[in-house]
């Protein structure tokens, strides 16, 4: 069948032209249209024409997004606050086909000219980055603290629904698949001590500390005196008051500030965890030239952070920078040895935990869920399915090895070339 330029199409029938391999789930539209089996466990009900407008005007993951989260895409079978197994059949099944230009046109003005007009975006939504230069330069002060801010200062009280008693937003550490997300989290921070040899009275720099996981269990476990900085001012505050709930106020600190403004030095160890992410690659010799700075001859870095699976430079996704981490950028561990070492640290050690990150994101799906109504009740339920979305979509992508998480521990040698590091591994686990 060849469509005229006048001849108006449904819904469905678009859907199908632009799946000829077949439409594995059911779909319904607000034209009263359907396609795909009737008894598919997945049922998408597009609700508006304001949904089919998102749909056109942003195709790809940015366009289902934006209807998704305005309430004008529903997914019957699969709770809002963990829809993993509804993305991993559309991220397996789907194939979409790309129709020559003329067709397109002709499918478009089947639907109707007047859905081209883009609808105003969702209020959870991240500016694009074009439109960032008032921020300031990408990965300036000013622009990094409002990308943090917009990630990490939505709710204390939401975060401690999801994350659990730790408050620890970054990889967790399993002995086993059915150890309990509390104490793979408590291993991750003792791997991380273990690895940088930390012993009482040495002092410890945790750059990017979120709500302080790091500084308090090395403070309280290992007897060091530990300084965390964070540009989410939440954070800072809510770490501050844990310190001095567990009486390690003197020993331990956590400011809201940027690392670069860190002036102390002479530290025998620096943990930053789930924080070059939100660097930029161009600034990796910056960064780790400034870690070293701060080490003393001997001293220890270990660098914990997502990956690709190889160096190649690309963004992220749409709907990761518009509604996850503004400006976040990923390359391969490769890329991040190799700006270590040229910034004059000797790496040591190094390893993928990939699989530990998609059983931490099952674990904080779990409490979404469990949470769902007080989630919603703080944080509203827009905001509630993007991170359903995210953390259904980033565990998809660990377990696919579309990205990674690695482990990287490097010294700063003496002028004699002592690394301070034993013969043998010291870090079992």
């Amino acid at each position: 069948m060849t469509l005229t330029t006048t001849e108006q199409i449904t819904i469905g029938e678009a859907v199908t032209r632009l799946m000829p391999d077949g439409v594995p789930f059911r779909m319904t539209a607000y034209d009263g249209s359907a396609v795909g089996p009737e008894d598919a466990p997945i049922v998408l009900h597009l609700r508006t024409q304001r949904g089919l407008a998102y749909l056109l005007t942003a195709p790809g993951d940015l366009g289902v997004a934006r209807a998704y989260v305005m309430g004008d895409l529903d997914v019957e079978g699969a709770h809002p606050g963990d829809p993993y197994e509804v993305m991993r059949m559309l991220m397996s099944r789907l194939r979409f086909r790309v129709p020559p230009p003329a067709e397109l046109l002709r499918i478009v003005r089947g639907l109707g000219l007047n859905n081209l007009k883009p609808p105003p975006p969702p209020p959870q939504e991240h500016l694009p980055r074009w439109r960032r230069v008032l921020e300031g330069m990408r990965h300036s002060k000013e622009r990094d603290a409002v990308a943090i801010q917009h990630h990490y200062d939505v709710s204390n009280r939401f975060y401690e629904l999801v994350l659990g008693p730790s408050m620890t937003y970054t990889c967790a550490v399993f002995g086993a698949e059915d150890t309990s997300l509390e104490d793979a989290q408590a291993e991750k921070y003792d791997l991380v001590c273990r690895k940088l040899g930390l012993r009482p009275g040495q002092r410890l720099l945790d750059i990017g500390s979120g709500w302080g996981g790091m500084v308090r269990h090395a403070a309280r476990e290992y007897g060091v005196t530990a300084l965390g900085v964070t540009l989410s001012r939440q954070q800072a505050l809510w770490a501050q008051r844990e310190i001095e709930r567990q009486g390690l106020a003197d020993r331990a600190e956590v400011r809201h500030s940027d690392y670069r403004d860190v002036v102390e030095g002479g530290f025998d160890a620096v943990s930053s965890i789930g924080l070059t992410e939100h660097v930029g690659v161009r600034n990796y010799p910056s960064y780790f030239e400034f870690i070293r700075s701060r080490l003393r001859p001997g001293g220890r870095l270990l660098n914990h952070c997502i990956t690709r699976p190889d160096n190649r430079a690309r963004d992220t996704g749409a709907f990761i920078d518009r509604y996850v981490f503004p400006d976040g950028e990923l390359t391969g561990s490769g890329r991040i040895i190799t700006e270590m070492q040229d910034a004059g640290l000797e790496v040591r050690h190094e390893e993928n935990l990939r699989e530990h990150y998609a059983l931490t994101l099952a674990g904080w799906s779990r409490n979404l869920v469990a949470h769902w109504d007080e989630c919603v009740a703080e944080v509203g339920e827009g905001t509630a399915k993007v991170w359903g979305v995210y953390m259904a979509g980033s565990r998809l992508g660990f377990e696919r090895n579309e990205i990674q998480l690695h482990q990287v521990l490097a010294s700063r040698t003496d002028a004699a070339g002592n690394s301070g590091f034993p013969l043998r591994p010291t870090w079992p686990g």
